[in-house]
Parts: C-alpha cells; structure tokens; sequence
C-alpha cells in the first residue's frame, strides 16, 4: 500500500482537511452518525437513524420494475446458465446471467457477484464469470491479473450456490456510446491537456476524433482500449452531470444493484433469507453500499475496498473512480461506518498489504473501526478482517477464504 506522504492532492490546502478532519469536522472527532460515536448505544436504534441519513444522501433513484426476461438457457462447464435481460427508465438493456449447478435441487443460497471497475467500462460481468466457450479472449488475463485466473462466480456456483451476475451503469451492456454524445464533447475530452483551451463557436460544429468504437469479438485489444481511454475521460463529466441534477453517481448504481437483490430473492430457485454478496475493487465499493444498507444481504464480502474519507480527500482521490463519491455524507459518517450499517449481521473485508489505491495506515484505521463497531454491537464473531501480500487482486487464496465464509454463514 501507498506509504504516508507529506504532501497532499490539494497542496498547499491539504492540511487544512488534514487539521480539521474530513466533513469540517475537527481532527479525531467522531462523525455523529458512526456507531462509535457516544450518542449510540444500541445498534438497532442507531441504525434505524443512520440508514435514512445514508439513503437522503447516496438518493438511489426510481428506476422503475423492469420485467425479467430469460433470453437463453445452456449447460456449460457443469452449470446451468440462463441469461437474462431487464430495461430499466433510462439508458440500455441490462445483460446478466444467472449460475448455479446443474445437479442442483430446492431453494439455494443465493450470492450477488459484484464486476469490479478496473479501468475497464467496455467489458462487465465477463471480468467475474463466463457463460460459454465464445467468451472474449481479452477475459482471460483480466482474471489473470486480478482473480488468479478464476471466474470467481463460476466457482461459487459449483459450490452450490446460485449466482447472479449482472452489468451495472455505465458497464458492459450498460455503457455509454461515444456515438451517443455531442461531437464536439468526445473531441475536446480525448484532446492533450496542453491543447484545451476555452471553448469557441468553431469547437462546437464537429468534433476531433473518432467516435465508432464499436467492437466485435474478433477486433484488437487496441479498440478495447481506445473505448476505455474514452470512458475513463467521461468520468468527470458523468459525475458533474448527475451532482447538476441532484443525483449521486453511487445511487444510480445502488439502485441497479437493489434491484438485482429483489430480482434474486424472488426467485423461486433461490432461498431470500440466504443471500450475500461480495466483489473486488469496485465491486467491493458496490458490496459495502449495498450491505451497508440492505439486511436481506445476510453475508457480505468486501475485497480491495476499504479506507476512510480522509484517505480519499488527502491522498488517493487522483486513482478512483467517481462512483465512490456522496456529498455531504462525511459530515455524517466516515467510509467505514457504511459497511458497519450492516451490524451485526456478518461482514468479512479482505485487503493486500501491497495494495497501491489505498494508503496502508488509512486502512488500519479503517480495520481498527470496524472491528469496534462490531465489537460494540456485541457481535465481534460476525467481522473478521484479513490480510493478504500482494497488489490489488483478489486470487484464489483470497476467494477461498471468501467461499468459506459464504459456506459458514449461507449454508
């Protein structure tokens, strides 16, 4: 993990958010609406305020109650796979597939499977699973690098759980097309920095660069990366444009993966009071807002994901995506306490000691949160935090640890 620097990524400004704390608060003051605060003394009470105060900021978003729809159903590799497709009130259809063992009988203990970010918007449930033998050959060393060359979820599965694994906004089927923006945006997005210059009438008649990035199965890694270089650009703007209208870039993704949730407790194939989630990095991010605000999530694995605000505010903002940011909720509670919303419910956090998105004293304090939170709650036995060497992955060993968690608290 990153070692503390004395710089800041406001420069000269950063110890004013070094000496104050984040959300203006004094340095070592606990925020009002951590459960470590003195207020709290019972978690119940605590969450029944602290969750609102989470939802009125993250403001997940009606987007309607799509209709499931199985598009396809096939054995592959001893699994049962259906694949599945739901439009929500904007943008495209939504892909998933749903995993589980062919030998399978009853009510199973179901697991949402959480794509991580990586960099990567052109691709999104393929990181973590693979649902026949045409799948892209640009997957398999993105699990390589990451998930020790497993598709995660197929693993599950053939333990015996049923797995869903769906792209979220703006993902896989999810994404935004360059071909959908103004010109003139992908132009000036995908320009040098030292060639931006204030926009003048001419900038807005056609744009620079290319925007088909359409891409088959059978075109170069280049035009995959060509995408991403667009979508990484586009972060900003998304971000700017949801904050403008009111929105939050982590609701619009809570409320695709709530809805994932309802999708799979009513399946009848599928046991509602079994059912966790887990993912790395982003998907990680995902599982900590998630089962941070949702207790039909009965085990939740967070791997790759977890620090404090002032981590992000002072030293690692510049290496992560938009979709983590809540304005406003700092004030109110650090990173932690939102996976401590979930308490006493069961929650394991798997992190590596050479991790370069996350500041190592950052993440000890962040492990040292969440152990009393859990402790306070009287339920110490339900949080375990474990570390591994490495950079920013979670491999076998780590998934092994992650699977026997689900097996203990699902099965």
């Amino acid at each position: 993990m990153m070692a503390p620097s004395t710089n800041s990524l406001l420069g000269a400004y950063g110890s004013y958010l070094g000496g104050h704390g984040t959300g203006g608060l004094e340095a070592g003051e606990t925020p009002e609406y951590s459960f470590l605060h003195p207020r709290w003394a019972d978690v119940d009470a605590w969450r029944r305020e602290a969750r609102p105060q989470f939802a009125s900021h993250v403001f997940a978003p009606r987007l309607g109650t799509p209709k499931v729809t199985v598009t396809a159903k096939r054995s592959f590799d001893g699994l049962s796979v259906e694949e599945l497709a739901w439009s929500f009130a904007c943008g495209p259809v939504t892909k998933a597939w749903f995993l589980k063992s062919e030998n399978a009988t009853g009510r199973l203990p179901g697991v949402l499977a959480l794509h991580d970010h990586g960099g990567d918007k052109y691709f999104g449930k393929e990181k973590i699973a693979c649902a026949g033998a045409d799948e892209h050959p640009f997957m398999t060393a993105s699990r390589q690098l990451y998930y020790g060359g497993r598709p995660w979820a197929n693993e599950l599965a053939k333990r015996g759980f049923g797995v869903l694994v769906h792209d979220i906004f703006p993902f896989g089927s999810r994404k935004i097309l360059p071909s959908d923006l103004p010109g003139f945006v992908v132009g000036r997005m995908m320009l040098p920095p030292e060639e931006v210059r204030e926009l003048n009438p001419e900038d807005m008649l056609s744009g620079r660069v290319r925007t088909d990035f359409d891409v088959s199965i059978a075109e170069p890694q280049a035009e995959i990366d060509h995408y991403n270089a667009f979508a990484g650009q586009h972060e900003a703007i998304i971000a700017k444009a949801l904050f403008s209208a009111g929105h939050t870039w982590p609701g619009f993704v809570l409320a695709e993966d709530t809805f994932a949730l309802d999708y799979l407790s009513s399946r009848a194939d599928i046991d509602p009071d079994r059912i966790g989630c887990g993912g790395l990095s982003g998907g990680g991010l995902r599982t900590n807002y998630l089962a941070g605000s949702d207790s039909r999530i009965r085990c939740s694995v967070t791997a790759g994901f977890m620090t404090t605000w002032a981590d992000f505010a002072l030293n690692t903002a510049y290496t992560h995506t938009w979709m983590i940011y809540i304005p406003g909720l700092p004030r109110l509670m650090d990173y932690p306490d939102i996976l401590s919303l979930r308490a006493p419910l069961p929650a394991l956090v798997l992190a590596n000691r050479q991790d370069p998105l996350f500041s190592v004293d950052e993440v000890l304090k962040s492990e040292s949160m969440l152990k009393a939170a859990w402790k306070k709650a009287g339920a110490q036995e339900n949080f375990r935090f474990s570390w591994y060497d490495g950079p920013h992955q979670f491999n076998a060993a780590m998934q092994d640890e992650a699977f026997a968690w689900f097996d203990h608290h699902l099965t």
